[in-house]
């Protein structure tokens, strides 16, 4: 990229110094104290004093995701992103109700509206991390938010065994997938739908959120299905060209091109490439626009 803005709002009417710290360290051309949407949009759209982007990546509230999404088009984003979505998969080899709830909750204070799921194969461990949920609800600084989210949006799942919980998991395709089993690489092999996969009760969402170092913009709302992950390609754009270096490669693909072209009734198509079998290749190819080819004519 050859500039790189960074925003961040203003703390005590202030710039942020850890954030300013962070947009330096990481290479920012530029660094404003401006948040929200009007960041969004004064990035994307340019002010007197900010040139306009090509492209806008990182996180944010609802009306930050919505101003991004009203913006695609005029700039390139990195997701759709909507509320942060958790899936807990543990049995009770791999897991406790204290860890489980506690995983489910840390990230269900993320919003109202955040989804926080466990999967398990314990009955008994799944009553227990109900049990364990209220009672940390009753001392958690931030219950307010978790409450409303996991009363609304939270679920309990018991399956069978692992494979069917791979089903379900790959079925709810959620932003966050954290594994604690007896056997967590089973579900690194054959999960394919997430957006990242925290394994082993020694890893937690947390750490993916601020420390352990891999991106955490991730899909949500089922889009698992079909992306991954801001990652370092988003920021490469992909150009193609063309070169047909000799007479004998242009006769042959124009002679293919024209039978496709005719195949589909695009006659403008289709002269683009007899013009040059005619020209390169000596065929005695009529124009495309006089009447429909005989299979002699163009095969």
């Amino acid at each position: 990229m050859p500039r790189v803005i960074t925003c961040a709002p203003p703390f005590q009417g202030k710039p942020a110094r850890a954030i300013v710290a962070a947009q330096a360290l990481a290479g920012a051309d530029a660094i404003y104290a401006l948040g929200g949407i009007q960041a969004v949009g004064a990035m994307a759209l340019g002010t007197q004093s900010i040139d306009p982007v090509d492209m806008l990546v990182g996180p944010g509230n609802a009306f930050v995701a919505e101003a991004k999404r009203q913006l695609y088009g005029r700039v390139g984003i990195d997701l759709f992103a909507g509320p942060t979505e958790t899936l807990i998969i543990c049995d009770e080899v791999g897991c406790d109700a204290e860890l489980s709830a506690t995983d489910l909750l840390g990230q269900a204070e993320h919003g109202p509206d955040s989804p926080a799921v466990l999967l398990t194969t314990s009955e008994r461990l799944a009553r227990e991390t109900m049990k364990e949920v209220e009672r940390l609800l009753s001392i958690l600084p931030t219950a307010d938010y978790a409450r409303k989210a996991w009363e609304t949006f939270g679920e309990v799942i018991v399956a069978e065994d692992d494979a069917e919980m791979v089903r379900i998991a790959d079925d709810i395709a959620s932003e966050h997938v954290q594994v604690m089993t007896a056997d967590p690489d089973y579900f690194l092999k054959n999960m394919t739908n997430y957006g990242a996969l925290f394994l082993g009760a020694r890893t937690n969402v947390s750490y993916g959120d601020k420390v352990i170092g891999t991106n955490h913009t991730l899909p949500t709302k089922k889009s698992a299905r079909y992306t991954g992950g801001l990652w370092v390609g988003k920021f490469i754009k992909t150009c193609t060209y063309q070169k047909v270096l000799t007479d004998e490669a242009t006769t042959l693909i124009g002679e293919y091109c024209s039978r496709l072209c005719a195949l589909e009734g695009f006659a403008g198509h289709g002269e683009q490439a007899n013009v040059r079998v005619r020209r390169y290749g000596g065929r005695n190819i009529p124009y495309a626009g006089a009447a429909e080819p005989s299979a002699a004519t163009v095969a």
